[in-house]
């Protein structure tokens, strides 16, 4: 533990690529960094000291799903998230409004906040900026996310902006009841959160608003629902550079391999993303050729492992045909393997970027990982 609230550096850059670190009292977190998503305290299929042997600094838990099961009241008499799932590092908590958006069949949007139902057992919910911030509180999350809305980029161009400007009112809120929470805001972070789709003009109100606001970083929020990779790197080619140089910048929601890649050669420092864990679930493995499928039948003789030269057990012990096997099967244990090791590549892959800023070859990294991954 350290007594440092909240410190980012910055160490190398290269072009628009930025390596650095954030220091905070649970630990320090080198950036690019991804971070695991823990939905409802668990990173899926994986126990803590796996996530955090695999070289995770910091995962991601959801507020939306916490304070509903098993309750952010409760998760504080528990002694808050960390002491429940047993993750001493640093956890980011999102705000819940991009669930609450997207899982609420019954939903009514006003200035205050969001009324919804639960998915899980309809009961009738209120999420606000100041009830957001107190859920992140009781959690004792150390990276607390802005409550915001996150429309989908295809809505009209009035919608987006209406949407922007609700999103920057309630940015100033939830900076209002991160502060009033004094004994948490003294060891935790606020993070604001960009919007504006794939309007530049939009975007760079957004952030004006922000910084003015002021947070200990930013992040680019509304990509990432659809619009595809060329259209989300169109806005990365820009907004990165809208937000302060000196303080993180958060994509949240990315990504695929490919992705991470391309948004790190643009500036951007943090991701978080369900597709590892998922993918591994449903039988799919990345690596550095790409993702394979271990349905395939052409695994079932295979008797290679997925990566001979990884570090990982999971990726380097075990034959294609047994997880092919596993699989089929439907045993708990390939899904268990195989999120091993797509959390053990995504971060392999991290450190590599890591390594390609300090070294100043992070160009020539990137179209050499494009040519393996891509083709």
């Amino acid at each position: 533990m350290t007594s440092v609230r909240f410190q980012f550096t910055l160490s190398a850059t290269d072009g628009r690529a930025r390596r650095g670190a954030i220091k905070m009292q649970r630990g320090d977190i080198e950036t690019p960094a991804f971070m695991p998503v823990g939905t409802a305290a668990t990173v899926k299929a994986m126990k803590p000291e796996s996530v955090r042997a695999l070289g995770a600094d910091i995962i991601l838990g959801n507020t939306y799903h916490l304070m509903l099961r098993p309750g952010a009241e409760r998760m504080a008499r528990l002694g808050g998230l960390h002491n429940f799932m047993r993750w001493e590092r640093p956890i980011l908590t999102d705000s819940g409004g991009y669930q609450v958006m997207s899982l609420s069949e019954l939903r009514k949007l006003t200035e205050q906040g969001v009324e919804f139902r639960s998915h899980i057992d309809g009961s009738k919910h209120m999420l606000t900026p100041e009830r957001s911030m107190e859920i992140q509180r009781l959690l004792g999350s150390d990276i607390v996310m802005a409550f915001d809305e996150c429309p989908r980029a295809d809505r009209p161009r009035d919608e987006i902006a209406e949407s922007m400007e609700l999103s920057m009112r309630w940015a100033k809120r939830s900076r209002e009841g991160f502060a009033g929470g004094e004994e948490h805001a003294a060891r935790a972070a606020l993070f604001g959160i960009q919007q504006g789709a794939l309007e530049e003009d939009l975007r760079q109100i957004s952030a004006d608003k922000l910084i003015d606001i002021g947070f200990d970083g930013y992040a680019v929020g509304g990509l990432a629902v659809g619009e595809g990779q060329e259209a989300m790197f169109g806005v990365l080619d820009y907004a990165p550079a809208q937000l302060p140089v000196n303080a993180p910048r958060y994509l949240m929601g990315v990504g695929k391999p490919d992705d991470l890649v391309g948004a790190v050669e643009r500036g951007i420092d943090m991701f978080d993303c369900v597709l590892p864990t998922r993918s591994g679930r449903n039988g799919q493995a990345f690596t550095w050729n790409g993702p394979i499928n271990l349905r395939n039948a052409k695994f079932a003789e295979d008797q290679d492992p997925i990566d001979a030269a990884s570090d990982c057990a999971a990726s380097r012990d075990y034959s294609k045909a047994y997880l092919h096997h596993l699989i089929k099967s439907g045993e708990m244990l390939g899904a268990m393997l195989l999120t091993e090791h797509n959390l053990a590549f995504y971060q392999s892959l991290m450190q590599a970027m890591r390594e390609a800023i300090e070294q100043q070859r992070f160009t020539e990294f990137a179209a050499q990982f494009r040519s393996n991954y891509l083709n």
